[in-house]
């Protein structure tokens, strides 16, 4: 079978190969043999591609894939074979609470990933993929879909009417505008490219501001809403953008941090945050359960994830350098 591994990850993406080996071929009690069809990527693959996050000699990246049952052990009882499933980010985390702080057990980082043909696994590990669905479509769902659901649904408590702050035009943040719009939200969001924002406007959000013309975005989407402020912002940029998106948010609303693609340093104006009395919450995808719960939903909405370019995995590194040049509108995808 077909497997990329990164030989060392400090040489950054030039240390991606493809190799040649043996497919797993013994199935456990409770485990399950996929075939994986795709994977998408995501910041985090990112980071572990290029070296910003260490991770082992030789390891397989990529935390999402999606493909379908080929095998199942005795003990299996969510599956059968034929059916098609996306992995989990947090394959131990099973519900309630968080319980992970790290991602020593996270596919494509800790652990191997699912850039690789085959693989034998934990039921657990998987859940369904939504019916219709292609596998790329369904590869989105893993990081980038659950992240967006768990911040507004789960942690935000989205409900028909509420307003919405979006930062840039990536996976999470457009997963995160067919959601609320799926769900009856007004939403609002941000770019540095008009091209960009005009694409958001045509999936259905309500305002756009360009934030490199516009330093003090974060009052202009708050006079968007009349002056009150947005009730929930998915806030991905980190530092430098965390005081606009407080200047954004009404009082007593949220805030759910889930990037630092701006660092991990910087100024807060902790002072307002306080007086709104804002709840800042921070998130990293979400559980099983949680993502069991969003398939379901999503096999209520009419909507499918926004797939820019497709790879093939030979391609990887290019993928990598395509994502790295911010030219892409919602996902790319690998296509095993």
């Amino acid at each position: 079978m077909k497997v990329m591994r990164l030989k060392d990850n400090s040489e950054g993406l030039a240390s991606l190969y493809c190799a040649d080996e043996t497919e797993p071929t013994v199935v456990g009690n409770d485990e399950i043999k996929v075939r994986v069809h795709a994977s998408s990527l995501n910041y985090h693959d990112y980071s572990v591609a290029t070296g910003a996050i260490p991770t082992e000699g030789d390891r397989i990246p990529m935390s999402d894939g999606a493909g379908v049952v080929v095998e199942v052990g005795e003990g299996v009882t969510q599956f059968v074979p034929g059916d098609h499933v996306v992995s989990t980010f947090f394959p131990d985390w099973l519900s309630g609470a968080p319980t992970v702080g790290d991602f020593s057990r996270t596919p494509g980082d800790g652990i191997d990933g699912y850039a690789r043909e085959v693989v034998v696994k934990p039921q657990q590990w998987f859940t369904k993929a939504p019916s219709g669905w292609s596998h790329e479509e369904a590869a989105t769902i893993t990081t980038a879909g659950l992240t967006a659901w768990r911040a507004l649904v789960v942690e935000g408590g989205l409900k028909a009417g509420d307003t919405v702050l979006l930062l840039g035009t990536g996976g999470v943040s457009i997963y995160a505008l067919q959601i609320a719009k799926a769900m009856g939200a007004k939403v609002a969001i941000t770019s540095s490219s008009d091209e960009k924002l005009e694409k958001a406007k045509a999936l259905g959000a309500d305002f756009t501001v360009n934030y490199n013309t516009d330093e003090k975005w974060g009052k202009t989407v708050a006079k968007w809403t009349g002056g009150k402020g947005v009730d929930h912002v998915v806030e991905v940029g980190g530092p430098a953008t965390l005081g606009q998106s407080i200047h954004a948010c009404r009082v007593g609303g949220s805030i759910i941090l889930i990037g630092v693609l701006t660092g991990i340093k910087g100024d807060i104006p902790t002072a307002t945050l306080m007086r709104k009395q804002i709840r800042l919450t921070g998130v990293i995808v979400g559980s099983n359960k949680d993502q069991w719960d969003f398939v379901s939903a999503l096999e209520c909405m009419n909507f499918k994830p926004v797939v820019d370019t497709t790879f093939a995995l030979e391609r990887l590194s290019d993928a990598f350098a395509f994502e790295e040049s911010g030219k892409h509108f919602g996902k790319i995808c690998v296509s095993i």
